[in-house]
């Protein structure tokens, strides 16, 4: 399996990222293969055949991932959304399980993981075998922020991880 971290943050190395990493690790018991800090992608986002850019979908493509966003305006940002449309619709994701992550200061916007990022990850065609997780921002680093998430989810994102890649040897 090969993973990689997604942090669509307007600011470089936030704790969206870390957050990111952090669920990462504690999915699969070690570090990320690639990290994507996408705001690092600069003014390539922002049309299309840049190398930088094109590099970065290809390695995202090619992964099982956890995409993460801090809240913006109860939804995931704009520098997330000009990430993901360079992804063709339908197929872009396909073969990718992914993990929808958000992160926010309260519970007012808890539900925005699951109502706006998974769903534009499936219309990609990622496979989200489980609900997204929102984690404040503030409490992320903390074991017991994702200890009931894990429980119950980590064999069906590693068991859907894992039927996919025997798929793609079938």
């Amino acid at each position: 399996m090969i993973t990689t971290v997604v942090a669509g943050n307007p600011k470089p190395a936030s704790r969206t990222l870390d957050a990111a990493t952090v669920v990462l690790e504690r999915l699969t018991g070690r570090a990320p293969d690639h990290v994507v800090d996408v705001i690092d992608l600069g003014p390539g986002l922002l049309g299309w055949g840049d190398d930088a850019v094109s590099e970065a979908v290809r390695t995202v493509a090619a992964s099982d991932l956890v995409v993460a966003s801090p809240t913006f305006k109860a939804t995931y940002t704009g520098v997330l959304k000009l990430f993901l449309d360079q992804f063709a619709t339908g197929d872009g994701l396909a073969g990718v399980v992914a993990v929808p992550l958000m992160l926010g200061a309260g519970p007012a916007h808890a539900l925005a993981p699951e109502v706006f990022l998974k769903p534009v990850l499936v219309e990609l065609g990622a496979t989200v075998p489980a609900p997204a997780l929102y984690l404040n921002d503030k409490q992320y680093s903390e074991p017991a922020s994702t200890e009931v998430w894990l429980a119950r989810w980590r064999d069906v994102v590693l068991g859907a991880t894992a039927s996919l890649q025997e798929g793609t040897r079938s």
